[in-house]
């Protein structure tokens, strides 16, 4: 399969820098995320699968499967994935991916999340690492099939995140698919909307917007009637958003 223009054969990877932050990294990411992807020892620490389930309340598997049985069972095409993230929902993505003779393409603005990745990945997996900045790909209009975007949205400020989504928008091919899962506005009931938004709020402080607006609001030219399916977890506290391009 050849890859659309402007986007290079997975021969072609980029040859990764040392580890560590690079210096197009936005200023919020070093403000508030330093703790969590910038500083190696947080790399060592939150690349364990225990220690994310445990952030998310014992719902990372949960999630990561639902995320994965939605994209489904073999993946042809090309697949995105916007933002490295921990554990190992790429590696499972990418097993689909190869058994769907397909190619996946993952983009992260800092160097020291995809050296992680690649470490992660199994030999001979059909996976390209690119640095770049989700809300400004550089990548060809409508040069994939499906995008995801996994727990990205949350720690992003409103303009960089309605950015995010435009760029994800740009590149899926009319009729592919765009899968978002990310938090959400919990239910009256549930404890965790009382205890957990302060704490939320002080580590990662953009993830309330996902409390106060739906998903859609962020969505380029977002209409009433798009074809738009949305999915709730651990009594809202999470949701998966899918949205037909």
């Amino acid at each position: 399969m050849n890859p659309p223009p402007g986007i290079a054969s997975p021969a072609d990877t980029m040859t990764l820098p040392a580890a560590g932050a690079g210096s197009g990294v936005p200023p919020y990411l070093k403000a508030h995320y330093w703790w969590a992807y910038i500083h190696p020892r947080a790399v060592r620490l939150f690349e364990r699968q225990w220690v994310i389930n445990l952030i998310l309340w014992g719902n990372y598997r949960r999630l990561r499967d639902a995320a994965l049985s939605e994209l489904g069972g073999t993946l042809p095409g090309r697949t995105l994935q916007v933002a490295c993230v921990y554990g190992d929902l790429t590696s499972r993505l990418s097993q689909r991916v190869m058994a769907g003779g397909g190619a996946l393409d993952i983009i992260d603005i800092l160097p020291i999340q995809l050296e992680n990745l690649r470490r992660k990945l199994p030999s001979g997996a059909p996976v390209r690492l690119l640095a770049r900045d989700s809300a400004e790909l550089g990548l060809p209009d409508s040069s994939y099939d499906r995008a995801m975007v996994f727990f990205l949205l949350h720690e992003q400020p409103a303009e960089v995140r309605r950015r995010t989504l435009a760029e994800v928008y740009r590149v899926v091919k009319p009729g592919g698919m765009i899968l978002v899962v990310d938090y959400a506005r919990p239910s009256r009931w549930h404890p965790l909307r009382y205890l957990w938004l302060p704490v939320l709020a002080r580590l990662e402080p953009f993830a309330p917007d996902l409390w106060r607006s739906d998903i859609a609001a962020w969505l380029p030219d977002f209409r009433p009637g798009r074809a738009l399916r949305n999915k709730s977890f651990f009594g809202g506290l999470y949701q998966q958003v899918v949205v037909t391009r």
